[in-house]
Order: structure tokens, then sequence, then C-alpha cells
């Protein structure tokens, strides 16, 4: 039981601490360095290069979703049940929801937009119809990776108080 649980510590820690560290310390750092080289031309390449990390950090969360649902599992079948065995795997479900939607909904459209646009999106009219879906994007992103790190913030709580 300790390697399952060992297993579901680890692939918890590195989706949350994914997160974390993108939004914290990558995004700030590469849109602050490429922004300081040339102010519209680094912006769009921040915007490619964390985008670029996004998309590994989506891929990443659905492999440790993978590995939580199985440790999970397997420790409930083979030992003793966790405690709260099912509000533990609808946390995780809604984790694996708010990253799935980010990369199979929200990635792919923010794609297009920036295709469609010749430097940076904030350089369009407020009322353009691109910047107004754009910043909508990105808001609702900002919204699911919170809520994502929020639920795993309270199973790191969880596993702690155990």
């Amino acid at each position: 039981m300790f390697l399952l649980r060992y297993l579901y510590v680890v692939a918890l820690v590195l989706w949350v601490g994914g997160l974390l560290v993108a939004g914290a310390l990558v995004a700030p750092s590469v849109f602050g360095v490429l922004q300081a080289w040339h102010d519209t031309q680094g912006r769009v390449l921040a915007g490619q290069v964390f985008g670029d990390v996004l998309l590994r950090l989506t891929w990443l969360s659905y492999a440790m979703a993978a590995v939580m649902f199985v440790t999970l599992t397997l420790h409930r079948l083979l030992g003793a049940r966790p405690v709260r065995y099912s509000v533990r795997v609808g946390i995780i479900g809604v984790m694996l929801l708010m990253m799935l939607a980010t990369g199979f909904w929200v990635i792919p459209q923010v794609n297009a937009i920036q295709a469609q646009v010749v430097g940076p999106v904030s350089e369009l009219a407020a009322s353009n119809p691109l910047r107004v879906t754009f910043d909508r994007l990105h808001g609702l992103s900002n919204i699911f990776f919170a809520i994502t790190v929020i639920g795993g913030l309270a199973l790191c709580f969880w596993e702690a108080r155990e």
C-alpha cells in the first residue's frame, strides 16, 4: 500500500506543482524577458512559448490524473478503503475536466485566434471580436487552472492529514 500511496502523492505533486510553477514563475519570467527584448515581437514569442508550456502541462495533467485514479482505486481494492474515496475521485474528476476543457477547447481556440492576428492580440482594439473572445478564453483558462490548483491543494491537505 505504501507504493500505491507514494505514486499517488508523486502524481499529485507533479500535477499541482507544475501548474503553480508555470503560473507563478514561468509565465511572468517568459513574458518579462521576451518583452524586455522586444515589446511587440517579444510578447508574441512569449505567448507561443508559454502556450507550448501550457499544452505540455495539460498532457502531464492527463497522465497524472490517470495515475491518481488507478493508484487510489487499487488501494481501495487491495487494502483499506481510502477515507472518502468517492469525494477524492470526484475532486480528481473535476480537476481532470478542467484540464480537458483547457487542452481540447481553450488552447485550440486561442491558437486559432493568434493565427489570425499579426502581432499581439492585446494590441487589437478592446471591442475587436477576436480580442473579446481571446480575453474571455484567457479568463476561463485562469479559472480552470485555479479550480484545478484548489482541488489539488485540497487533496494535498487530505494526504498530509492522514
